[in-house]
């Protein structure tokens, strides 16, 4: 297929998006997959330069072959499974209300891969697990998730501090920090801000992927700015507690010397499991095809931070990608213990070969 062909492809899923409002969210996907096998295409069609994510992996990313359970780890999941299927509240925080009621929302959160990834978080313990998934469901609640909205964010990211596009050589989504393009106070809108990203991350993660990529460039912009030890031991705890097993890579570069004391100050504060993910200023060619990895960042893509075009790129491809899965949910029942694989596209044979149970 030539190249301009592919381009007028991709414009067409954006045209639809714009003209009509919607589009079949299957069409997408089968659209966007043709297209990242062959051109590496961006949600808009954009290159040279790139202004919206990329909708799909490149066909240099092999995303890894799930790992089978043992009888054992069948058996802890087996016994988690039916503990959680039989919830109907989550736990509050506060006397008033008591408890939560466990909204459809939270039962197509509670996944296959979901529980499995809480059960290695905790050596297998399916009581830790249990209550780990308890508190992430009250921490979903009263985090206010579902309440952040793009408009909400918006001005957060007005700069391009985060940007999240390609994949890294396993499939996992890349999300990029810029601290050097900080554009407001220090707040907790700021620790918001990332978990919102975190969320579209996940939106985007493919079939048979649930790791995402951190790509942290420390440029000469950041100055003697340095994020306080209050807000680095936020954002750890949020990401060990509430997105276990979620870290596939953190690649860091550019560390400026003013920098590396907080390294050492949060040092403590990582779990073994996430420290050895840590790369320190390290080529990224060999972790990100260059097809799909920034020029600021030593790949082959052209990419402009424009927020007018970006952001509501980015959040109606993540959404989109949302809707396919929730359309896929209800189409099977609704159950709790839904497989990912599934919900992300892969089809009932691949699931049958050994993704799903």
């Amino acid at each position: 297929m030539a190249a301009a062909t592919q381009t007028q492809m991709a414009n067409g899923i954006e045209g639809q998006a714009k003209h009509n409002g919607s589009i079949d969210i299957q069409d997408l996907h089968t659209s966007a997959a043709k297209l990242s096998m062959a051109n590496n295409a961006t949600y808009d069609g954009s290159t040279n330069p790139a202004k919206t994510p990329f909708i799909n992996p490149s066909s240099a990313s092999k995303i890894p072959t799930a790992s089978t359970l043992t009888p054992d780890q069948s058996s802890k999941y087996e016994k988690l499974l039916t503990t959680v299927k039989s919830w109907i509240t989550k736990p509050s925080t506060t006397p008033n209300p008591p408890e939560y009621p466990l909204t459809e929302s939270d039962r197509m959160w509670l996944t296959r891969e979901c529980l499995l990834r809480y059960l290695r978080a905790t050596k297998w313990d399916v009581h830790q697990a249990g209550l780990r998934l308890q508190g992430t469901l009250t921490w979903r609640q009263v985090y206010g998730l579902e309440k952040h909205t793009p408009e909400y964010i918006s001005p957060e990211n007005a700069t391009g501090k985060q940007v999240l596009t390609g994949y890294d050589i396993a499939g996992r989504p890349c999300l990029y920090l810029n601290p050097g393009k900080q554009n407001t106070e220090r707040s907790n809108k700021q620790v918001e801000h990332l978990v919102y990203m975190l969320e579209r991350t996940i939106d985007l993660m493919p079939a048979g992927q649930e790791n995402l990529s951190l790509i942290i460039n420390f440029d000469k912009k950041l100055g003697g700015e340095r994020p306080p030890l209050w807000q680095g031991k936020q954002v750890l705890n949020i990401l060990q507690s509430h997105y276990p097993e979620r870290l596939g890579r953190a690649l860091v570069i550019n560390i400026p010397w003013i920098v590396q004391p907080f390294f050492k100050l949060i040092n403590p504060f990582i779990d073994p499991a996430t420290r050895e993910k840590l790369k320190f200023d390290q080529d990224l060619r060999l972790f990100v095809p260059p097809a799909q990895l920034l020029t600021t960042h030593g790949g082959d893509v052209d990419f402009v931070y424009e927020h007018e075009v970006y952001w509501p790129a980015l959040n109606e491809l993540a959404a989109k990608k949302k809707a396919m899965m929730v359309e896929r949910w209800e189409a099977v029942g609704k159950k709790i213990g839904e497989s990912e694989f599934y919900l992300r596209g892969g089809t009932s044979k691949e699931i049958e070969d050994g993704h799903d149970s």
